[in-house]
């Protein structure tokens, strides 16, 4: 017979399930610990049913065609393993055993998957290290890079990437390293400092400190969500889901058959959709792609102008990727628009969001065609000094930021402060404006952009280019 303080705890943790959430639990846990109801588990003389590393590790795929991979790496099943070990149940020696009872099964999944920050610490810290004690950056480092890693593959394997896949996107693990340094950039020791680069790995860090991070950094908990529920496959279809797992990848449009691959990867595009204002989180669709549509000023207005939200991310010469993401529809004039939703990020060499200061509102800019004002696009700073600029005379661009952008406080995001543009793409995210389907090119809107055009003798590069603005089906 079970203590009543173990049977009391481990009730109020099975009671935070609905019922059809604890039968899928149950059901996982028979399928890990080998015992579906035979005879002799239901005799009154039955051991009580555990799970082993060995049974996590084998846990059969329920794919068909996909018996060459796991659901998790390796790495992640053996932390997983030492979390669900860490619980402690009374009247239990701890630790010793090799085996998971379904007690701390349970308890492992409500405090991952219902629980608060300080719920889920000492398991997390478990994960981290498997023995007790304060933890070394470099081993946080490690756990975040296999989680982010997970993540990734587990959303592969189970077909959840909506649309977006692992060759349609630039290499995942420069940016599981880029977004692991991200998360690790806000660990905080006790008096408040941050310590960075070597130092950081060097540094030990205690159970409250981390628990602080975790705390302050929500993509851990929702990583690890999206871990357990995947790649144990338990709960994954059930309602509560909250939208940062539902919305932690946008459903990607636009990219289906077009042997493109985009210049973002997976993380920094989980990482990037996370700071968009949440009803613009659910969809990307491309909308211009200097591969697909030519390098050309008045082909990127033609096929962004008017077109709702967007994201637009290039690469330099150099190899860095930057851009910056505008919350109103672009339009073709001499002044600033936008508002204090936009802000600029960096994909490479490192990953980062720089959001709105309150110096100014020199959001967005966007201008073609024109003898006074300058012609391109910008975003941040000021005229000739911009956070991000793309000239007119397609191919330019500059980062001026001596030492910070005025309106986002961004550092210089290119590699030289004058760059060469490589390629660039735009995105609208969320849904087009539904006043937007049929519209016309700006150059049928401007007869004077048109004639510029004529003039300088290039003939109508989009006639006959222009894509249609259509909702196609999930590109999976």
């Amino acid at each position: 017979k079970m203590g009543n303080a173990e049977s009391n705890a481990y009730q109020n943790h099975l009671s935070r399930f609905l019922p059809e959430e604890q039968s899928d639990i149950d059901g996982v846990f028979d399928t890990l610990s080998g015992s579906s109801g035979s005879a002799g588990a239901k005799s009154a003389k039955a051991t009580k049913k555990t799970v082993t590393l060995a049974a996590l590790q084998a846990r059969q795929p329920t794919i068909p065609d996909a018996h060459t991979r796991e659901p998790l790496p390796e790495q992640m099943t053996v932390r997983l393993y030492h979390g669900m070990k860490s619980i402690d149940l009374p009247g239990k020696s701890s630790g010793l055993s090799e085996q998971v009872a379904k007690e701390q099964f349970v308890i492992f999944m409500s405090n991952l998957l219902k629980g608060n920050a300080d719920e889920k610490i000492t398991i997390i810290m478990r994960m981290i290290s498997k023995t007790e004690g304060p933890v070394k950056g470099k081993q946080i480092q490690e756990f975040t890079e296999d989680l982010i890693t997970s993540v990734v593959h587990v959303l592969s394997y189970r077909k959840e990437l909506k649309g977006w896949n692992l060759e349609n996107t630039r290499d995942a693990a420069s940016g599981v390293k880029a977004l692991a340094a991200q998360l690790l950039s806000e660990l905080k020791l006790a008096d408040g400092t941050k310590p960075v680069g070597p130092q950081l790995l060097e540094t030990t860090f205690d159970q409250s400190v981390v628990e602080d991070w975790v705390y302050r950094v929500p993509q851990i908990s929702v990583f690890l969500s999206v871990v357990i529920r995947q790649g144990l496959h338990v709960l994954h279809s059930l309602p509560d889901q909250t939208n940062d797992i539902v919305n932690l990848v946008p459903r990607c449009k636009g990219m289906k058959g077009r042997g493109l691959v985009s210049l973002f990867d997976i993380p920094s595009i989980i990482y990037i959709n996370s700071h968009l204002p949440a009803e613009l989180q659910h969809k990307w669709q491309l909308l211009f792609s200097s591969r697909l549509h030519g390098e050309s000023f008045s082909q990127l207005c033609g096929h962004i102008v008017n077109k709702g939200p967007c994201i637009v991310i290039l690469r330099d010469l150099d190899g860095y990727l930057f851009g910056g993401f505008a919350s109103h529809s672009w339009e073709v004039k001499p002044q600033f628009q936008g508002d204090n939703r936009c802000f600029l990020f960096s994909v490479f060499p490192s990953l980062a969001v720089y959001t709105y200061t309150g110096y100014n509102d020199h959001f967005m800019y966007l201008n073609h065609g024109q003898q006074t004002m300058p012609n391109g696009l910008g975003m941040g700073g000021q005229h000739g000094y911009f956070g991000l600029w793309i000239d007119s005379d397609y191919g330019k661009g500059h980062s001026k930021a001596k030492p910070r952008c005025t309106t986002y406080n961004s550092p210089q995001l290119s590699a030289k402060e004058d760059f060469t543009l490589d390629a660039m793409e735009v995105w609208a995210v969320g849904d087009i404006p539904e006043s937007v389907v049929g519209k016309k090119s700006i150059l049928d809107v401007d007869p004077e952009a048109q004639a510029l055009l004529e003039m300088a003798g290039k003939t109508r590069q989009s006639e006959g280019l222009r894509e249609p603005i259509e909702e196609d089906e999930e590109d999976d």
